[in-house]
């Protein structure tokens, strides 16, 4: 069998309030065809399917008018997992339905790690592969929470579960082995894995309170012959292992990930040994960020206009004079062009404004973590308080991250 691994397309998220519909539609028309040009088997989606776990109706149609074009086309299996983002409940609702279509949805544990683990059959019905589709392990599903217990405690109780629920996971596909012949098993999972590359506003958070709760290699099956992840938007190996991958997000998040190369990862095997190939995927809208001084910024512009760019612009002023119409010189610049201005950051002006007045700075250029630690310098909370305030914070935060909107 054939397989393409991919992940993260975080269908429905838009930039700075502009909608991306039609980059997710032309990703996926991109992606169906490259599964028919290339007689893809399975189709692997290593979670955040969606961006948000209320999707728009837009984003449902995107995401079921894909699965049924690829349900009608050489691609005789399609498993996905959830990811942080995603929902549980919403991807498993039309489970049963999608089943019908050989679409295997895993959106959450179930307490038996049976429901885990798909065998991937020929068209004959003689079992192919196997695969462990682990979801996103949200902390509740593999931690009890104990009166008293200190913040290491529970970071080592999350590395502790999550290593276990692999290892069931795992012992239940070596024994689906024995009655299945030396067929190859593949890993699914959506985690943060130690030493894992991230960029700056690629919306990536910390899955688990703690950097403790970053997984080593060692935690996935030793049965597992590649390991499809997803979580970290960057392509990359784990430990350096050839195996052992992220796919990445296919489509830039941010202006952070504009120069980034994207691609799905196909894997055939030998027996049990993969063959594993990287695909670029294609650049549905072009992401220019420009920094600089105006004379800088407007040569930079000039530069893509004589390109005929039609891309979207983030402009960053960073030189030492004040200039108060900015936004008018920006806009001039792009006009009849099919250039489009996202945002404009007046660095300069922002902190002139600041230092005298102290009132301009916005929550637009703070997370939700910045304002916590501007309350705590308010209350001239001391340091050595600081650290378990932070930590509570921060497992408030993820609690409220890993709730199901759509449960009930």
């Amino acid at each position: 069998m054939k397989f393409l691994h991919t992940s993260d397309w975080h269908i429905g998220r838009s930039l700075y309030g502009r909608k991306r519909y039609d980059e997710f539609f032309e990703f996926l028309d991109w992606l169906a065809r490259f599964i028919e040009i290339h007689n893809i088997d399975a189709l692997l989606v290593a979670g955040d399917v969606f961006d948000t776990s209320t999707p728009s109706n837009r984003s449902q149609e995107l995401y079921y008018r894909f699965l049924c074009r690829v349900a009608a086309s050489c691609c005789r299996h399609v498993v996905i997992i959830s990811g942080n983002h995603d929902s549980p409940s919403f991807l498993n609702a039309p489970k049963e339905l999608l089943r019908a279509f050989n679409v295997h949805v895993v959106s959450s544990t179930t307490g038996n790690p049976e429901d885990e683990v798909i065998i991937l059959a020929g068209s004959s019905g003689v079992p192919e592969a196997i695969v462990c589709a682990v979801p996103y392990l949200r902390d509740r599903d593999i931690r009890v929470v104990r009166a008293g217990e200190s913040m290491d405690d529970k970071n080592q109780s999350l590395i502790m579960g999550v290593r276990q629920h692999y290892a069931d996971v795992g012992m239940v596909a070596q024994e689906k082995i024995k009655n299945c012949g030396n067929i190859p098993v593949i890993g699914m999972g959506h985690l943060f894995a130690a030493g894992g590359k991230t960029i700056d506003g690629d919306g990536v958070r910390e899955l688990y309170v703690g950097s403790l709760a970053h997984v080593g290699k060692d935690v996935f099956p030793a049965c597992v012959d590649y390991m499809a992840l997803g979580h970290l938007h960057v392509p990359q190996k784990v430990g350096k292992e050839d195996h052992i991958r992220y796919s990445g997000s296919p489509i830039p998040m941010g202006y952070g990930e504009a120069r980034q190369e994207k691609m799905v990862v196909s894997v055939e095997f030998d027996g049990r040994t993969p063959n594993i190939k990287e695909h670029c995927v294609p650049c549905f809208q072009a992401l220019e960020k420009i920094s600089g001084d105006v004379e800088t910024i407007i040569q930079r512009i000039d530069e893509q206009k004589s390109k005929g760019s039609r891309a979207w612009l983030e402009i960053e002023y960073t030189g030492r004079q004040i200039v108060g119409n900015l936004r008018q010189l920006v806009e001039e610049a792009v006009a009849d062009t099919g250039m489009e201005i996202s945002r404009i950051k007046n660095k300069r002006m922002i902190e002139q404004i600041i230092n005298r007045t102290g009132e301009q700075e916005t929550l637009e250029t703070l997370d939700a973590n910045d304002v916590f630690i501007r309350l705590l310098d308010t209350f001239d909370v001391e340091e050595k308080e600081r650290l378990p305030l932070v930590q509570a914070y921060n497992e408030i935060v993820t609690t409220l991250h890993e709730q199901d909107k759509n449960a009930q």
